[in-house]
């Protein structure tokens, strides 16, 4: 069966039943239909969440298909329930380009689903719609605002661009205001998971805090050079209020009928790839073990997990789970992307030195690990037993995950020694890969040299004209320099070079561009030949995609 054949076989119960397992009182649940719930973001409780386990999911450097983290997620949160733990996932929302592009939908897979999955891969709550037009209505705004004021010279610089919750190479660069329907000028469209607003929606901790960093965020430059904020264009309360039902987690359940929290989708590529604080806090709250996972490769959605979220929110994990595959290492063994389903014990032996680089880079954060091998059916046993002896002499307990086909029974080996791991040597507080009061430079290179491998660090003339600029608008002292860095790089290698596989050492790594991002307070430093608006590939998703008899088929 297909994940939507699964999908549509599997009984759902009222969304009501599963905040009521959770303990979730009825006065914070707001019902879109009867599988789908938004829950109160005021209900997180900061005792509760000390006492309860946080459990991050990450992966080794992934294929073009993925490695399978969040099934994995799905399957570590089904394996807990079996054991008798009180548990809950709490993922990223799907964004639109990459289920009409190349993954087709971001749901999990398999028996180890969210659902219901073709609401959840497409249009949901609105969360994604909401912020999209918080978004561009900035951007209309703020154009509307240099229309009034041609000739005044009021802004010199301006950053702003638009968004779309699709990929489209063709609006990475545009001009508007052509034949006088505005002021003309060129700029281009992210894609919305880059949105600086979906940053926000993912770290503030509650209304008052969304509505203090929408404020903050730096539209321009002025000619008086002082940053240009939405605070100073006078419409901060109008895109808060755009924003004020999805600010709210949404509640669904898997195919074991467990709760998921499922709220706002950052890319870690392009952005810092973790779901918001307000549903971890929830999960932690609600559930004595909270499932969450971090996008792409550890070098990516890890390290900013650490670096920003936990830092930014004050959570700790109590262990990291590194999801490994057979595909994966051999791809970066070296097996032609072609050949990695055939059996390769020698490419899967040369695969595992980007496995031990991940395994390197989680203890440096102080995380104790744990290894899940996202089992396929074209896995030979041989396969399976190597990546369990190279674990071992790693020093590190792995287990097979199996819960896309069997459910969660076969993901209790893994929640079994997830919850014996937490038991015996938990992670230590976290040690961060920088300082806050490291300069910016600092701070990318730290990344660069210590997380990736990098030898040097090169700035474009634009960049460290950028950094140079942000001295001299916002002065040295400011806040603005002890953020976290979020640096954008390609999720298929350690370098910026997406076709450098395996563990490369001695590259350099090349930043094109410095964006501030004041209100979700981090720093983006965008690496290589990065884009934040992805294209489409040769055969996209889309083509796959269709209605049958009123029930949507070809996601996954």
């Amino acid at each position: 069966m297909t994940d939507i054949e699964i999908a549509h076989a599997t009984p759902l119960a009222p969304i009501s039943d599963i905040a009521d397992k959770m303990g979730i009182p009825k006065e914070g649940v707001e019902y879109y239909g009867r599988y789908i719930a938004k829950i109160d973001e005021r209900l997180t409780d900061e005792e509760k969440i000390k006492q309860h386990k946080l459990i991050l999911v990450t992966s080794i450097s992934p294929t073009k298909a993925g490695i399978g983290k969040t099934t994995v997620s799905i399957s570590l949160s089904l394996g807990l329930n079996q054991l008798g733990k009180r548990a809950t996932v709490a993922l990223r929302e799907p964004s639109l380009g990459p289920c009409f592009g190349i993954k087709g939908g971001a749901a999990g897979g398999g028996h180890a689903q969210v659902l219901p999955m073709e609401k959840i891969n497409l249009h949901f709550t609105g969360d994604f719609h909401a912020v999209t037009s918080a978004h561009n209505t900035v951007a209309a705004l703020l154009d509307n605002y240099l229309f009034q004021h041609q000739g005044e010279g009021v802004l010199k610089e301006i950053y702003w661009k638009r968004v779309l919750d699709v990929n489209d190479r063709a609006l990475r660069n545009v001009t508007i205001g052509q034949h006088g329907e505005g002021v003309e000028r060129q700029t281009g469209f992210d894609i919305t998971p880059a949105s600086e607003l979906m940053a926000i929606l993912c770290l503030a901790d509650g209304l008052e805090d969304l509505h203090r960093r929408v404020g903050h965020i730096v539209l321009g430059i002025t000619s008086e050079a002082r940053p240009f904020t939405i605070d100073d264009l006078g419409v901060t309360g109008a895109v808060t209020a755009l924003l004020l039902d999805a600010i709210h987690p949404n509640l669904v359940q898997t195919t074991e009928q467990t709760p998921a929290l499922i709220h706002g989708g950052p890319f870690a590529n392009i952005a810092h790839g973790c779901s918001s604080v307000m549903a971890t806090k929830l999960a932690l709250t609600f559930s004595d073990y909270a499932v969450t996972e971090a996008g792409f490769g550890a070098d990516l959605g890890a390290e900013k997990f650490f670096d920003i979220k936990c830092r930014k929110a004050g959570l700790q994990p109590a262990l990291t789970v590194l999801v490994v595959t057979t595909q994966g290492l051999k791809m970066h063994g070296g097996i032609p992307l072609d050949r990695i389903k055939e059996p390769n014990p020698k490419g899967l032996n040369e695969g595992f030195r980007n496995m031990d680089k991940h395994i390197r880079n989680l203890k440096s954060f102080g995380q104790s690990i744990v290894v899940a091998i996202n089992r396929f059916g074209t896995d030979t046993e041989e396969e399976i037993q190597m990546i369990v002896k190279h674990c071992h002499e790693q020093g590190v307990e792995c287990a097979v995950n199996k819960a896309f086909s069997e459910g969660g029974k076969g993901a209790v080996e893994l929640a079994q020694l997830v919850v014996d791991t937490i038991d015996r040597h938990p992670s230590a507080p976290l040690r961060f890969a920088y300082d806050d009061d490291d300069s910016i430079v600092e701070k990318i290179e730290k990344v660069c040299k210590n997380i990736y491998g990098a030898a040097t660090v090169t700035f474009s003339e634009k960049a460290q004209a950028q950094l140079h600029e942000l001295e001299m608008y916002f002065g040295h002292d400011s806040s603005l320099f002890r953020y976290p860095v979020c640096i954008a790089k390609t999720q298929f290698s350690f370098s910026a070079d997406a076709k450098q596989y395996g563990c490369p050492e001695g590259f350099d790594i090349f930043i094109r561009e410095i964006i501030v991002n004041a209100g979700s307070e981090m720093i983006v430093a965008v690496a290589g030949k990065m884009m934040r608006m992805p294209g489409l590939p040769k055969s996209p998703q889309a083509e796959r995609i269709n209605v049958v008899d009123g029930q949507i088929t070809g996601l996954s």
